[in-house]
């Protein structure tokens, strides 16, 4: 009587299910708390959009943006934090701002937002 090998058993062990579960789940923390900034984000981008076309004046594109930004529970900028200028004859509106995100511990997560109505682009940081 021949005895035939035995069938190799797949799967994934109990350890292997974990530690795949632990990653899933610190990345659906990850997750929770990085969408709404980035909704902030998306929010504030269409805002300056409205402000532009609100007035040509600064004022009038402050004022615009801070209805928006009520309505849209924007709390991260006002209209006086908007950077507003002219460029070849056109008045743009950009931002710039970060968002820190506490992790555990000390680790804490950085994000860093920008946006502009120029066609070219929000405006290059200098630190030097």
């Amino acid at each position: 009587m021949q005895v035939k090998g035995l069938k190799q058993q797949a799967g994934i062990s109990l350890v292997g299910l974990i530690v795949v579960l632990a990653i899933l789940g610190f990345l659906g923390v990850l997750a929770m708390k990085i969408v709404p900034t980035y909704s902030e984000y998306r929010a504030i981008s269409s805002a300056i959009v409205k402000a532009k076309s609100a007035g040509d004046s600064a004022k009038a594109i402050q004022d615009s943006f801070d209805r928006s930004a009520e309505v849209n529970y924007i709390s991260t900028l006002t209209g006086r934090d908007l950077i507003i200028s002219r460029e070849n004859g056109e008045t743009e509106v950009s931002f710039a701002y970060e968002k820190k995100i506490p992790l555990f511990g000390p680790a804490s997560l950085l994000l860093e937002y920008s946006g502009s109505t120029a066609k070219n682009g929000p405006p290059v940081k200098n630190d030097q």
